[in-house]
């Protein structure tokens, strides 16, 4: 499992942007870690890296749940911190975004716990001092792929 030390949030942003260019539709990646830990910040560079306007402001949908952004392909951005858990994310319907036509990026995507997809990017955000430590996890063909273009040996 590949990780990698972000020293400021602009680091953060830039290494979630440098997994945005690799993003195709169906991908979907899972953010993991406590609240403040970068969750936000490097969704924010994956739409940067998906070719979203840069003057589009991306924030934490926790009060909508879900943000769509337009770039080269559409990134769902989840935030699922106020849901209790899958029961209430399945009553909202969106696993249809999970293998649709653009990029899924899920902050709290703990909380989906059984109904994620199987083939997933797992991305964990923690503190580090003043900055962060972030980890990729593969499952599935796809996502391999992805983590050996971002880590090439």
């Amino acid at each position: 499992m590949p990780s990698v030390e972000t020293k400021s949030s602009e680091e953060t942003v830039e290494l979630g942007a440098r997994l945005g260019r690799l993003l195709e539709p169906g991908d979907f990646v899972a953010l993991v870690g406590e609240l403040g830990a970068g969750k936000t910040q490097f969704a924010k560079g994956v739409a940067l890296g998906l070719e979203v306007d840069p003057e589009t402001p991306v924030t934490s949908p926790t009060y909508t749940i879900l943000n769509v952004y337009q770039g080269r392909i559409p990134l769902y951005h989840f935030d699922l911190y106020r849901l209790q858990g899958a029961d209430e994310v399945a009553d909202l319907g969106f696993e249809e975004y999970f293998s649709g036509d653009g990029a899924c990026v899920v902050e709290w995507a703990e909380r989906l716990e059984d109904e994620v997809p199987e083939e997933l990017l797992t991305v964990e955000l923690s503190h580090r001092g003043e900055g962060r430590c972030v980890s990729f996890h593969a499952e599935g063909a796809r996502p391999n792929a992805v983590l050996e273009a971002l880590f090439p040996s």
